[in-house]
């Protein structure tokens, strides 16, 4: 069975590299010293800065491989425009909606699942108002299945930033 693609958008793609090269070329030479510093104090079985190093390299070696499993079977996504407008929304798009019984506006950037963070704005593709959001047009509805019923939801506007 073939690997699971990340879809990440270009944006995306370049903060994980970045975060990637620091932790490699950066973080990992800082802890090296910090343990250094730590085993020249002594005794390593009561030495809390050792301790606390060693806490922090094998946190910063765990997410280096886990930014180079992400970044090994990555997809970047580019959203098709016609005339440099946005026709329909589609990952990476950031989308301005309006809840029909609230009436409240929102807006959603639809990446994917590694780059989603709901408490600013940005939605996973793969979740339930991602899908409903993906390929609806301006001015169209689209409903959610939620736990407390079907939440429907008006297209005012999508935009590429």
């Amino acid at each position: 069975m073939a690997e699971k693609k990340n879809l990440l958008t270009r944006e995306g793609l370049k903060k994980y590299e970045e975060e990637l090269q620091e932790l490699k070329s950066v973080k990992r030479k800082e802890i090296s010293q910090k343990i250094k510093e730590a085993r020249e104090q002594g005794d390593l079985s009561e030495n809390a800065e050792y301790d606390a190093a060693k806490d922090e390299q094998r946190d910063v070696e765990a997410r280096i491989e886990e930014l180079e499993k992400l970044l090994k079977n990555v997809e970047v996504v580019d959203v098709e425009q016609v005339d440099g407008k946005v026709t329909k929304a589609a990952f990476g798009c950031s989308v301005k909606v309006l809840d029909k019984e609230l009436k409240e506006e929102m807006v959603f950037t639809i990446k994917g699942a590694s780059e989603a963070d709901s408490l600013n704005g940005s939605i996973s593709n793969e979740s339930p108002l991602g899908k409903a959001l993906i390929g609806a047009k301006k001015g169209e509805t689209v409903e959610v299945e939620a736990p407390v019923g079907v939440i429907k939801y008006k297209v005012i506007d999508i935009w590429m930033d």
